[in-house]
């Protein structure tokens, strides 16, 4: 059974009651499975044989640090020039299929669970090696240097090479698959997988800085999203803006696992969008 829950597309039926569980609001966004239909996709360029699920995008006042998108990509379909933004750092982590990826004209071959971290101004292809769709997690930041740092490298792995880490105190619980040490201030973002067992929770309303897009991979639970207790479900997506409150609750039966973007590593931006000062 495939860990990793993957949109099939498609539209529902003429007889089917509209989704109900979608809300956008100042602090958060909730689009669920449901809403990942095939009218709400988009075709890119320098893409063959690919459709995406743009969830999530630089917003003014809102989320504005990275973009998320859903790919499959058809079997003979891909690109040998994914993106025209050299400045644009990648992570791409695998749902289903088989995905032959090459970076900096090195060849890899990913399934699911597979993992890729892709620095700017790197060339890299991505195409579909099997005979099923390619379905796949899409992440894009503007990379920002810091004093004394180079930029990170490229690196690929897979989610089941890396044990995860329990949160202390927790009886393992709240776990967290880490791609990136913590402590690398070479990168300014983490894409981590987080892992509840059933009856493990958030106990506390976490309120940060960080800008979060969390994908549903498996199981189900509540939420607490600023205000609101929210139900998920595997295939939900949640957007949170900074300082947006939150806690969760692990339903059961099964774990509770979510793919999770954050900022990190930076300071604060005073000058541009978003800050009070005009750029330098």
């Amino acid at each position: 059974m495939n860990p990793y829950y993957a949109p099939q597309g498609g539209l529902p039926p003429q007889t089917a009651l509209m989704t109900g569980r979608a809300v956008f609001t100042e602090a958060y966004a909730v689009i669920p499975r449901g809403v990942f239909s095939d009218i709400v996709t988009s075709f890119l360029p320098g893409w063959t044989g690919t459709k995406a699920w743009i969830i999530a995008r630089p917003l003014s006042g809102f989320a504005e640090t990275f973009s998320q998108y859903v790919m499959e990509i058809a079997p003979g379909g891909g690109s040998d020039a994914p993106d025209a933004e050299t400045g644009a750092q990648h992570v791409l982590f695998v749902t289903e299929g088989a995905m032959a990826l090459t970076i900096a004209g090195r060849a890899h071959s990913l399934g699911p669970g597979g993992y890729a971290y892709i620095p700017p101004a790197t060339a890299w292809t991505a195409a579909n090696a099997g005979d099923s769709p390619l379905r796949f997690h899409w992440i894009r930041k503007l990379y920002l240097p810091a004093p004394g740092l180079p930029a990170p490298e490229a690196f690929v792995t897979d989610e089941a090479e890396i044990p995860p880490i329990p949160m202390p105190d927790t009886e393992g619980r709240w776990a967290t698959t880490r791609f990136v040490a913590p402590d690398d201030l070479r990168h300014d973002m983490h894409v981590n997988i987080v892992t509840f067992q059933p009856g493990g929770l958030i106990p506390f309303e976490e309120t940060h800085v960080m800008e979060h897009g969390l994908y549903v991979l498996q199981g189900r639970a509540v939420y607490k999203l600023n205000r609101d207790w929210v139900e998920v479900e595997a295939g939900d997506f949640m957007w949170l803006r900074a300082y947006c409150p939150q806690a969760c609750y692990a339903a059961g039966p099964g774990p509770f696992r979510y793919l999770l973007y954050k900022d990190v590593n930076r300071h604060a931006n005073l000058r541009g969008p978003g800050a009070f000062g005009p750029p330098a």
